[in-house]
């Protein structure tokens, strides 16, 4: 960090949680017939038998974007509310092991630091989730560049317009954003002015969808063009859809005309371990490029191999890369693993 500019350059704003990972042996995938949605399914009132347990800490989507940042090699901070306790020692010692400033982050008595349990099935995982409710602040950051938004939890609504008139007062305040759970929940009127301030904007296909009031059966459902579109009226300058095992999608300039390009995933180098944060990854990795001068093509095949490698290992952070890392698979690309024009 810059000693005459104690503010770090990336700050990223949310929850911050311990993840405990519970990887299941008796369990099996059903798919709904209503809903077409596929549930994880125990047999229930027994005793069942799992694999191994492990904890993962300090994450959450905006802290696993402070240590994807700090990893890449930007000055990294986070702002984030934890208890006073154990596990909230815990988080402070693990951020500090990476390199991510924890001067924002404060610490409360009598309230419990975030802790959720992550059912792990294959590569995939369900995430049982409690947000404990903080007295929300914002710390003076005016001279930082970038601030990453993402999770919060249910009460948080109001903390929103704090942010707001904060960017309004710092116009020099790129804003990223990565709505979560509640976030999405509470819909683009109530967070307008959020959309409205926004450089940076990530979500899945999915979450699209319900973000825009799609219905998932229209033809509008899967029509990349027209959601992106959708997204940027809402006040986002780059709006970015990824979708899962299919890539991820924005806009880019080609010869002076707007085009939406899409890339594939980076091809998995061995088979994945699970899944979490490979969302976190794409979106941190592709902001980081960007704060680092890149352009959107090179944003979006950094979020594709960080996303990737991620899911080698367990939980979402372990697998973030380095700089030259991400810069060695750019210099080896698997072959066909090029961004086309769709449009």
């Amino acid at each position: 960090m810059n000693i005459f500019n104690p503010t770090p350059e990336f700050i990223a704003i949310g929850d911050v949680v311990i993840d405990a990972f519970i990887k299941l042996k008796n369990a099996h995938e059903v798919v709904n017939s209503e809903t077409q949605s596929t549930e994880l399914c125990m047999v229930f009132g027994t005793k069942l038998p799992f694999e191994s347990a492990e904890e993962v800490v300090a994450v959450g989507n905006s802290a696993n974007a402070a240590v994807a940042a700090a990893r890449i090699g930007l000055s990294s901070g986070l702002i984030a509310h934890i208890g006073k306790d154990e596990n909230g020692e815990k988080c402070i010692k693990k951020l500090k092991e990476e390199g991510v400033s924890t001067k924002f982050i404060q610490m409360h008595p009598g309230l419990h630091t975030n802790y959720h349990y992550v059912l792990w099935y294959g590569s995939e995982r369900t995430i049982l989730i409690k947000h404990e409710n903080f007295p929300l602040t914002l710390p003076n950051i005016s001279k930082t560049k970038w601030l990453y938004l993402s999770s919060l939890g249910e009460t948080s609504l109001p903390f929103h317009s704090t942010i707001v008139e904060y960017l309004e007062k710092n116009p020099n305040i790129k804003l990223i954003f990565q709505p979560g759970t509640y976030q999405i929940k509470f819909g683009t009127d109530a967070l307008k002015k959020i959309y409205e301030h926004t450089e940076l904007f990530f979500c899945n296909l999915e979450e699209a969808q319900t973000i825009l009031h799609i219905d998932t059966n229209s033809a509008d459902a899967k029509n990349i063009l027209l959601l992106l579109r959708k997204l940027r009226d809402l006040g986002p300058k780059l709006p970015v859809i990824t979708d899962g095992p299919h890539g991820a999608y924005t806009f880019v300039q080609k010869d002076g005309v707007e085009k939406v390009a899409h890339l594939p995933i980076f091809p998995d180098i061995a088979p994945p371990q699970e899944r979490t944060g490979a969302g976190d990854a794409f979106a941190s990795t592709f902001s980081s490029a960007i704060a680092l001068g890149k352009s959107v093509e090179d944003a979006l095949k950094w979020g594709a191999i960080n996303s990737m490698n991620v899911c080698q290992r367990v939980g979402a952070q372990a697998g973030l890369l380095t700089k030259a890392q991400i810069e060695a698979y750019i210099q080896n690309p698997p072959q066909g693993w090029n961004i086309s024009i769709i449009n």
